[in-house]
């Protein structure tokens, strides 16, 4: 661990250098807070010790100058002159905790140790934050791609529906994502609905939520989606797999911006943006009786189709470029690089899964390819063999 002590008291610094060392710990010091901040600003510790009376700034003016700069390092501060008022205050401005001088080693190394957790949860937290948030980009700059991207720019800032249309694979989520995240409700919930996999009988619980003892196994109240997107955006991916008598009360919600949980009589207004997706043609569903033409139309204002790969292949060089980077990062694997051969190869094949495939096969290559992916290196492994 990188540690960091400030302290205008030149025994303090060393003693504490020797037995933070001594337990196997990088020390660098200070002498005060003004160096500290600089060392904290400048550098990345995982603790610092800090005195509380020093000459140019104190310990309390450092406390509130590291918080401004967003250090994450956990603060212990240290003081000769301590009482109950000043540790409150201390932890009131964020440190981690306050220690009294004569310092007591035991007490150093326990607190150091507790100090260093919540660091390392701190920043494992910002880690998993930036995944959670991150929204991949659309890559491409094919006309289609194009459109899309002037697509969402215009509608997002808008409250009108959207019915995302495409094959499997294509990157209908991927969107649909983008058109809440340029949207005016981009601080409220995203709440995603997978229609094809949840089973008929249980679509409308998931959608609506229920009451306790309104089936079953409903051994409690439930908060369907839409409730849970309430003020966002819910996607309906596969809608057109959606059951007939779901379709109606989403209908209603829809138009009435309200429901009602089953088992329960009771309305509950929400205000959501819907956001539905499809791999099916919707007017061929609505023909064959198995999807409502009032909720189309109520689904359809705006139609943003999404193309397969085998219409968009000026952008599958640039695709590929942008998975070697990103599963790089994602998984450690050193970096590849691919020949123009191999990219042209590539481009021969027929992408059935469309994106995901590309990605998948991307993830093929780097794993059993060396440093460069050549044009052997596709025809080999780009299309698993079955037997």
């Amino acid at each position: 661990m990188k540690l960091l002590i400030i302290d205008d008291e030149r025994s303090i610094r060393n003693t504490l250098k020797e037995i933070l060392e001594f337990e196997g710990h990088e020390v660098a010091l200070a002498a005060d807070g003004v160096e500290g901040l600089a060392l904290a600003t400048a550098g990345s510790y995982d603790v610092i010790f800090s005195d509380i009376k020093m000459p140019n700034m104190d310990g309390m003016e450092l406390l509130d100058r590291l918080n401004e700069a967003n250090v994450d390092s956990s603060v212990i501060m240290i003081s000769g002159h301590g009482s109950i008022d000043s540790a409150v205050d201390c932890i009131k401005r964020g440190a981690f905790d306050f220690i009294q001088k004569p310092l007591d080693l035991n007490r150093i190394l326990i607190t150091l140790r507790n100090a260093t957790d919540r660091t390392n949860l701190v920043k494992e937290t910002k880690i998993l934050k930036k995944r959670v948030a991150k929204i991949p980009e659309i890559v491409g700059v094919s006309p289609a791609i194009t459109r899309i991207k002037e697509m969402i720019e215009r509608v997002a800032p808008t409250e009108a529906r959207v019915l995302i249309t495409g094959s499997n694979g294509t990157g209908k989520e991927l969107v649909a994502r983008w058109l809440h995240e340029k949207s005016n409700r981009n601080t409220m919930p995203f709440v995603e609905v997978n229609c094809a996999a949840i089973p008929g009988e249980l679509i409308e619980s998931e959608l609506f939520g229920h009451e306790k003892g309104a089936f079953t196994s409903a051994v409690k109240q439930h908060k369907g989606k839409f409730e849970q997107a309430d003020g966002g955006t819910l996607f309906l991916d596969e809608i057109g797999d959606m059951s007939l008598a779901a379709q109606a009360k989403v209908l209603r919600v829809l138009q009435e911006n309200r429901l009602s949980r089953v088992g329960s009589d009771k309305d509950i207004n929400v205000k959501v943006r819907v956001i539905a997706a499809t791999n099916k043609n919707l007017t061929d569903e609505i023909d064959r009786g198995t999807f409502r033409e009032d909720l189309f139309h109520r689904l359809s204002v705006i139609v943003i189709h999404v193309p397969q790969l085998s219409e968009r292949k000026e952008d599958i060089s640039m695709l590929v470029e942008h998975f070697l980077t990103q599963i790089s990062q994602e998984s450690g694997m050193p970096p590849r690089t691919i020949e123009q051969s191999a990219l042209e190869e590539l481009k021969t094949y027929k992408w059935t899964g469309n994106i995901r495939e590309l990605r998948n096969v991307v993830e093929r290559l780097m794993i059993l390819s060396n440093n460069t992916i050549t044009k052997d290196d596709v025809i080999a492994f780009a299309k698993p063999v079955f037997r």
